[in-house]
């Protein structure tokens, strides 16, 4: 995914995914919401299966996140995901991405991580805890030192506080799990994930 999709879907929902089946009718809801998009994190046994289906769509941008080694860069890769999200920043995982074109975010949280991202060549990272760790101040404080870095908040990001990001000219987009959280999927309430999702949708437009 691209700086300018990026940018220009302001929302990444972050999904948790417990079957492989929920993957179709959880990608409908999101495009009927108006976010065509989905970082499927491996967080469980079908995060990868989920990714497959997804990369199948073709009209559907879906991503990676909790991408922790080379191996599952590989094996995501491999699956059809076309950007990959870390919470920390691993090196080796990073370079691994670069040297394969394939679009990588990974988490930062301090000045340091940062230095690493510059070092890489990176223009877009994930602020990650955003909320934890300082959210908007923090985010307003980096500003300053890296003028040039694009950061995309995630952790603690809800409809209460997501145009307070947007509203920052580092932030390209937010990633967020509310409109997505894992009792709504599992309990195919799809439709609540459509009106939650259209809802931050509308707000995000609102924004800059």
């Amino acid at each position: 995914m691209t700086f300018d999709q990026l940018a220009a879907l302001k929302i990444v929902p972050v999904v948790a995914i417990s079957t492989v089946n929920h993957a179709s009718p959880l990608a409908d809801a999101l495009e009927a919401g108006g976010l065509p998009v989905a970082e499927i994190t491996l967080r469980t046994d079908a995060g990868l299966k989920a990714i497959e289906a997804l990369a199948a769509r073709g009209n559907f941008a879906v991503g990676a996140g909790t991408v922790h080694s080379v191996k599952q860069a590989q094996q995501v890769a491999d699956a059809g995901a076309t950007f990959v999200v870390s919470p920390g920043f691993n090196p080796k995982t990073v370079q691994w991405c670069l040297d394969h074109d394939m679009p990588v975010y990974p988490g930062v949280s301090s000045p340091t991580d940062l230095e690493m991202a510059l070092e890489f060549g990176l223009q877009v990272v994930k602020f990650f805890p955003a909320e934890q760790i300082g959210g908007v101040p923090m985010l307003k404080a980096l500003q300053g030192p890296y003028a040039d870095m694009r950061f995309i908040p995630t952790g603690g990001i809800s409809i209460a506080n997501l145009n307070d990001y947007l509203a920052l000219p580092s932030v390209v987009a937010c990633g967020g799990s509310w409109m997505v959280k894992s009792d709504l999927i599992n309990q195919g309430r799809f439709d609540e994930v459509q009106r939650l999702t259209a809802e931050a949708v509308s707000l995000s437009q609102q924004s800059r």
